[in-house]
């Protein structure tokens, strides 16, 4: 695993350089971070725990799924994991090696059948592009559950469609609730999402949480890198406040809908500044009758389990449990 990058000053940090990217005239950025990408691997033999293949999602946004399959695949159906990748709305792709990697070992450690969307990344689409592409891979899966016959193999020979689950890690799970609201608005069957995983949510506001303000200088998520974020991914104009940041102002938009969620698994640790705002959101969920599971432990940060193996390892545990406990009570 990586180490992460060393503390700074807030007072000495250009948010633009720790990020590793350049805003250009033409309001896109140039992006030269040091994870590597990664092709799939879609036949034996291979040196992970899991086939890979990408297919096409939207030829007009140009975005496509990386799906992953564990090697060798278990008699029985799986469900199908709808994954979104962290990022800040701003970088990485299922191909960046460390969103392949845990995809890849998730699928076999759960298992299931894992597909891993190619959202567009602001501020080239500033949202709600990325939720909109969240929908296309829904309504692709429901495409996929509606056809077997022209479904892609490993689909239709490994995947129970009525046993489907969103997760997101960071600015994913901010995609996996928006995509789970706006998956309420239509009838997807047959597919049936029966729960929403979200590693460490990436929500914010404008009035300064006491965490945030408490880890102002955190060596991953430091708080001018955490607004430069929030300021090119939000709709231009926008501030914190938005319904898209701020799950206060979610939940007076959404009033209606959340009741009507699956349930939750909610993932955060004490040092990760957003971990204020990640409690505020189950509390709104819970208020409004959703089912939720929810783990905060002390010692951790905002993406531990990049580079932490021991953390990575405990998430896995702790996703697979909740799906465990969804799929027996749906069961009933």
């Amino acid at each position: 695993m990586s180490e992460p990058p060393p503390p700074i000053s807030s007072s000495a940090m250009d948010p633009f350089e720790f990020l590793k990217i350049k805003l250009n005239p033409d309001g896109s950025l140039t992006r030269t971070y040091v994870f590597p990408m990664v092709p799939p691997s879609p036949t034996p033999p291979i040196s992970e725990p899991s086939l890979s293949v990408d297919i096409p999602l939207n030829a007009a946004a140009n975005t496509f799924l990386r799906l992953f399959l564990p090697h060798p695949p278990p008699a029985e159906k799986l469900p199908l994991l709808l994954y979104f990748h962290g990022g800040g709305f701003i970088l990485f792709h299922p191909s960046s090696l460390i969103f392949h990697h845990s995809c890849a070992t998730l699928a076999a450690s759960l298992p299931a059948v894992i597909a891993s969307v190619d959202y567009r990344l602001c501020p080239e689409h500033r949202l709600p592009a990325a939720y909109d592409d969240a929908l296309d891979a829904l309504l692709w899966a429901q495409a996929q559950a509606r056809d077997p016959d022209q479904a892609h193999p490993w689909l239709r020979d490994h995947v129970d469609f009525t046993k489907c689950f969103l997760m997101g890690s960071s600015a994913g799970g901010n995609i996996a609730y928006f995509a789970a609201l706006r998956a309420l608005d239509r009838d997807l069957s047959p597919l049936k999402i029966l729960g929403i995983v979200m590693n460490v949510p990436y929500f914010s506001g404008s009035q300064r949480s006491d965490s945030e303000l408490r880890l102002v200088d955190d060596r991953i998520l430091p708080l001018r890198a955490n607004d430069l974020m929030w300021a090119l991914s939000l709709p231009e104009g926008a501030d914190r406040d938005h319904v898209y940041c701020n799950p206060t102002a979610a939940e007076a938009a959404h009033a209606d809908k959340i009741g009507q969620l699956p349930a939750c698994f909610i993932n955060g640790y004490g040092g990760d500044p957003l971990v204020d705002k990640q409690k505020e959101f189950v509390k709104i969920l819970e208020a409004r009758g959703v089912r939720v599971e929810k783990r905060f432990v002390e010692d951790g940060y905002h993406g531990v389990e990049i580079f932490d193996q021991a953390k990575a390892l405990a998430l896995t545990q702790n996703v697979k449990n909740f799906i465990v406990s969804v799929l027996s009570q749906s069961s009933l």
